[in-house]
This record gives C-alpha cells, structure tokens and sequence, in this order.
C-alpha cells in the first residue's frame, strides 16, 4: 500500500487524515526502519508493507470503532512492541489519551523517542509486565479501552488487558484467521475476568488479508487475585 493509497482508503473510510498527520506517518516509518538496523522492533521494514500491515491495519481499529473518535477516551495497549496499534491510533485520533506498556526497556525507549518526534501529547509510555501493572491502583479498571496485537491467545491476552478496563468500557480484540477460534476458548476466561463479548466485525485487509476485531464488554469487577504473578497466565491460561 504506497502512501496515496493509504491516505485514499483512509478518506474513504471516514478518516481522513491532514498533512501535518500524513508527515508524522512518513516520520514514523523513517524512524522506525532505522531503530530496526540496531534491534529487533519489527520483520516488516518495505515501505508498502509497513503502511498496510502496521498502519493502516492499526487503523482498522478506528474504522471499526467508532467510540475511539468521541470525546477524549483513555486506551492502554498492553505489548506495544514497536508501537502497534496505538501510536498510528493517536496520530489519527489526536483526541485519545494514550497508555503504552512494554516489557523490554529498548522497545520503552523508542516509544518515548516517537512521542517526542512526533510531537504527540496525551500519551504515556511504562515499562514492565502487564501482570504487574495490572495490579496498581493507578491504572487497573482506569480505561475506557484495552486492546494489544499480535502478543499472545485470546484467553491469555484477556488477563493481561481486562484488569486495567473500567466496568463499561470494553477490551478490543484485534485478530486474523484464527479470531473465531480463539474467542470460542477464551470464553471461560472472560467471564472469569468480568468480560462479555458483545459484536464481532469480520473483514479484509486491501491485500486480501483476513482480519477480526472482537468488541468485549467490561460487565462485572476483574477478581483481585487477576492478573496472576509474571508468566503464570501463559503457562496455566484460564
């Protein structure tokens, strides 16, 4: 996907996006590529493959829910690796207040570097395990949405990121082919955890792709005892 694609398939899906916004991609790109020579942030570094698989895929986020463009809502992306989905969310939508949250320091450092490139305010950047934050009064049930990509299976990934939604506001599963399939045993684990799931949206990348995004209601408090203690939600999942 070249750039005026991009900017086009975004315009036409209702998100279209200023200059000042479509530099802060190519900036975005060009920084990215560059930090990737020194450390591992991402096997996807051609220019047309990072705006469709990165990008515009983040973005799908936006098209497919709404809520994120209305007021100021608060969002955590737990496993931020390289920035995915959230810093292309907070380009296009100025107006969400944005929490990342990494486990490597290197992947930590970038981040703040890209918010400082990018001049991008409303957004804040931790270091450490979702486990353990997701145990801080600070930040459990404190946002009105939770989301992560590509970190782990969906029951798994519901300790890491239900803890730190508010009741009423929603965890966003964003998934490929194997969306259905996850979801269905990860059932148990969401309602353990207070969650519901409430619509489904199947579509296609502009590559043919299929993509999955799962909207999660936040019905009920996560129990104390979530997250467990560092590792114990991959090796023993709900």
């Amino acid at each position: 996907m070249d750039q005026k694609t991009f900017e086009k398939t975004l315009e036409e899906a209702g998100l279209p996006l200023s200059k000042t916004q479509l530099a802060q991609f190519e900036t975005y790109f060009n920084e990215l590529v560059l930090a990737n020579q020194s450390f591992n942030l991402t096997a996807i570094t051609e220019k047309e493959e990072v705006y469709l698989k990165h990008f515009f895929d983040s973005l799908t986020l936006a098209m497919e829910v709404p809520a994120l463009r209305e007021g100021e809502p608060t969002l955590i992306d737990v496993g931020s690796g390289a920035g995915f989905p959230a810093l292309p969310l907070k380009i296009a939508l100025p107006n969400l207040q944005v929490t990342m949250v990494d486990s490597l320091n290197k992947r930590v450092n970038f981040l703040k570097q890209m918010v400082e490139r990018l001049g991008l305010e409303g957004v804040t950047v931790r270091h450490g395990r979702a486990e353990d934050l997701g145990k801080e009064s600070a930040l459990r049930e404190s946002f009105d949405f939770a989301t992560a990509r590509a970190v782990a299976r969906t029951q798994v990934l519901a300790e890491y990121t239900l803890p730190f939604v508010r009741i009423g506001g929603q965890f966003l599963v964003m998934k490929g082919s194997a969306g259905q399939e996850e979801m269905a045993a990860g059932q148990k684990a969401l309602s353990t955890l207070g969650g519901k799931m409430v619509a489904e949206r199947s579509f296609t990348l502009p590559n043919g792709d299929p993509r999955v995004i799962q909207i999660v209601d936040k019905v009920a408090k996560t129990p104390k005892k979530y997250p467990r203690q560092a590792g114990t939600p991959t090796k023993k999942p709900l």
